[in-house]
C-alpha cells in the first residue's frame, strides 16, 4: 500500500508519552492481559461520535469494557442472511465467546447520525435516500423509532430521536436468538444509557417507568 503515511507527529508524541507512564506503571498487567486474554465484564455499543469517551465515564482500565462504535449506536436486527455484518459479528463474539454478563447501549446528545435520520426521514435531505449512501441504509434501522416522533413537536423531535436510537437498538437486540436466550436465563442482562455530552449528565432506562431517568 504506496498511499499510507507515518503518524502525523503529535500522534507519536502522545505514544511515546502513554508507554513511558500508564504503560511502565502498569507492565505487568499488560503482560497478563496478552498472556490470559480478554475477559471483559461488559459490552459497550455507543456512536462513532469523537466526543463520546465510555472508557472515560465509567472510569474503565484497559481489558473492562468490549467495545463496538456505529454511526447512531444502532444495531441491526437478527439478519443471518450471508452478508457482511460487523455490528452483529461484534455482538455474536461479545455474547458467545467472551460471555459478557452486561450489554449496554449508549446514545448520546447532539448526535449527527440521529439528525440525519431525522432529515432523510421528514424528506429533507434526498442524498440520503440514495441507495449509494452508506449513512442513508445504515439510518434506515432507525426509520421505526422516526415514526415514534413524527408528532410530538418539532423541536423535541431530535432529541426524542436520539432516545429511540437507544430504544430501537435494545428490542432488536432480542431479535438475536442467542440473546434472548440468555436474557431470559439472566445469563445477560441489557441496558440503555444516554449521555448529555455538555452537562456531563446520564441517564439509563428504567423499563418499569417507561422512561430514561437520571442516573443518581
Amino acid at each position: 500500500m504506496k498511499l499510507a503515511r507515518p503518524l502525523p507527529h503529535y500522534l507519536v508524541q502522545r505514544y511515546h508519552g502513554w508507554k513511558a507512564t500508564t504503560f511502565a506503571e502498569n507492565r505487568n498487567w499488560f503482560r497478563r492481559l496478552a498472556e490470559d486474554g480478554q475477559r471483559p465484564r461488559a459490552m459497550v455499543i455507543t456512536c462513532c461520535d469523537s466526543r463520546v469517551h465510555a472508557t472515560a465515564i465509567f472510569g474503565a482500565e484497559s481489558g473492562e469494557f468490549f467495545i463496538h462504535r456505529n454511526i447512531a449506536n444502532l444495531v441491526p436486527p437478527y439478519a443471518p442472511d450471508g452478508e457482511q455484518h460487523g455490528t452483529s459479528a461484534a455482538i455474536e463474539y461479545a455474547v458467545n465467546a467472551l460471555k459478557v454478563a452486561h450489554l449496554v447501549v449508549m446514545g448520546h446528545t447532539n448526535c449527527g447520525g440521529v439528525q440525519g435520520c431525522h432529515a432523510m426521514c421528514s424528506g429533507h435531505a434526498p442524498e440520503l435516500e440514495e441507495k449509494t449512501s452508506f449513512v442513508g441504509r445504515w439510518m434506515d434501522i432507525l426509520r421505526p423509532g422516526y415514526d415514534r416522533v413524527v408528532d410530538f413537536p418539532l423541536e423535541e423531535q431530535i432529541p426524542e430521536l436520539e432516545r429511540q436510537a437507544v430504544l430501537v437498538s435494545l428490542e432488536n437486540l432480542m431479535t438475536f436468538p442467542f440473546i434472548r436466550e440468555k436474557v431470559e436465563a439472566e445469563e445477560l442482562a441489557l441496558h440503555g444509557v444516554m449521555h448529555d455530552i455538555a452537562a456531563g449528565g446520564l441517564e439509563q432506562y428504567d423499563s418499569a417507568a417507561g422512561a430514561f431517568v437520571q442516573v443518581l
